[in-house]
């Protein structure tokens, strides 16, 4: 069959311009694994990246009416928004010639209710892992004669939502695929390999923590759920890439490399040893408690270069909260050995949770002060504004709901819920429009897009010194009970945002 695969355009609203936890890293290669298991049952396969080539939706059309697909996946993002183009693009297409259309990602796993409810022109939502179900989906819409709906309605596909004739929406989850070895290799669109210097991999799938702000193993359907592909069948793509392509800059979109225990180090010594003969740099993503010397060391010397680790909190209670089941000694230990072996960590960090106290915040930026993690533009506009995102399929989802306390944003995905503390609310008004304005100075060099100026490492310091003297002076403020009125909110940011144009345009 001629199955078509979209990846939809989006972006995402300036004043969200640093909330980028809306669908993890992983998710890249969806729609790629997704496109090789269907390749490899003999179909006809079409990747559109409406994303990475910046397509219109009637550029999409038209490739959709010139390639007559049989069946239309679409991958949807969350990006902030409520859908409408999306929605309004499957209505205006959807007609006798397309079999069936289906979504499937993150944001559909846990919003298939409302997806289908929403735009019904789209026949059944893939939950969770896509690879068998989308086989099976074909396979009805291959063996059956009657309209994509009946089909649907008739199928007892596993991982496959839909509604029924009277409006019921059926499900019932599929069980894990846990051998990921037997899996195709993805298949990576020219559109990917243009525009990303990193080639995306994925070593491994899930997690074995429980982070209430987490959705990776709800996606999954299981509590704890890692599993890892052998090094050996990771090492064998990474070998098809560098001959077909060339590709010697790797990322593992793993949000848990190294995996539990005993298990997890062996596998990773073993990995690291045969990624060393390709002379290849490589990323990677991990908890702070696997960060041990042995493991690091032989990781550097095969090539790894950076590593992006969530420390999440400078305060042991927060991080109960939060169920990292790590500690503060863990985050500095995890730290200092990185910085040992000459790696400077990208760093996961909420400064802002929906019952932080005053305390819990002033702990935080001692903590990143005490650290040295407030040295660098990039990330100390990130840590000093990042709250906890709320998005469904998670415990603080969950929990903050059957409190009474969730309220919902533009879907049903997303929820935000009001600080416990309304001083640790002012200060997170102030911050995050500090700290947004500067992403939006600074979006045009951070993303290569416009040259950096003259003296630009003078500009980024001075802005690094401000950001962090507003911080900290209102913090000492709110400390002494001061309140602000909502005109001494705006006043503030204004002399902030004067401040940061002054600083560029001196430089």
């Amino acid at each position: 069959m001629k199955i078509l695969l979209l990846e939809h355009p989006r972006k995402i609203a300036k004043e969200r311009c640093n909330d980028i936890a809306n669908t993890p890293l992983s998710s890249s290669l969806i729609t790629g694994y997704t496109a090789g298991m269907l390749a490899n049952q003999g179909h006809e396969i079409k990747i559109v990246d409406g994303y990475f080539d910046k397509l219109s939706y009637e550029e999409i059309a038209g490739i959709v009416g010139a390639f007559e697909p049989d069946i239309l996946g679409i991958h949807i993002v969350y990006s902030w928004e409520n859908n409408e183009s999306l929605f309004s693009f499957v209505k205006e297409i959807k007609g006798e010639e397309i079999k069936l259309i289906t979504a499937y990602g993150f944001y559909p796993t846990f919003a298939y209710a409302e997806i289908l409810q929403q735009c019904p022109e789209i026949d059944a939502v893939i939950v969770g892992e896509t690879e068998h179900t989308f086989v099976e989906l074909v396979e009805m819409v291959q063996n059956r004669t009657q309209d994509s709906t009946q089909a649907t309605q008739n199928s007892a596909i596993l991982g496959l939502a839909w509604k029924d004739e009277y409006g019921k929406i059926n499900l019932q989850r599929r069980g894990l695929d846990e051998n990921l070895d037997l899996l195709p290799y993805p298949i990576r669109t020219e559109a990917m390999l243009r525009v990303m210097s990193q080639t995306n991999i994925e070593g491994s799938r899930g997690c074995y923590g429980g982070c209430t702000f987490c959705y990776i193993n709800p996606y999954y359907g299981k509590p704890s759920c890692w599993r890892g592909r052998s090094p050996e069948n990771v090492i064998a793509e990474i070998d098809s890439l560098i001959e077909n392509y060339g590709r010697r800059d790797f990322y593992f979109v793993d949000p848990n490399f190294f995996g539990p225990g005993r298990y997890g180090r062996e596998r990773v010594l073993r990995l690291a040893s045969l990624l060393k003969e390709r002379g290849i740099i490589f990323g990677i993503e991990g908890r702070v408690n696997d960060i041990e010397e042995e493991t690091i060391s032989a990781l550097v010397e095969a090539g790894l270069h950076e590593i992006l680790i969530g420390l999440e909190s400078g305060r042991n209670e927060s991080l109960k909260r939060l169920n990292k089941l790590t500690t503060v000694e863990q985050n500095e230990k995890a730290i200092r050995i990185l910085r040992k072996y000459g790696i400077e960590p990208s760093i996961g960090f909420i400064m802002f949770e929906p019952d932080s106290s005053l305390e819990d915040i002033r702990t935080n930026f001692e903590f990143l002060q005490r650290n040295s993690l407030l040295n660098n533009l990039a990330i100390t506009a990130n840590v000093l504004y990042h709250p906890q995102i709320i998005l469904q399929g998670t415990k603080a989802y969950h929990d903050l709901k059957s409190e009474g306390r969730l309220k919902l944003v533009s879907t049903s995905y997303e929820g935000t819920a009001a600080f416990a503390n309304p001083q640790v609310a002012t200060l997170a008004q102030i911050i995050s429009k500090i700290t947004n304005y500067v992403f939006l100075k600074m979006d045009g060099i951070w993303s290569g897009r416009v040259e950096k100026p003259k003296g630009s490492e003078v500009v980024y310091q001075k802005l690094n010194q401000s950001l962090v003297k507003y911080f900290t002076n209102t913090l000492t403020e709110l400390e002494l009970d001061k309140r602000l009125a909502d005109e001494d909110i705006v006043a503030l940011v204004e002399k902030a945002k004067e401040e940061i144009n002054l600083i560029f345009y001196d430089c």
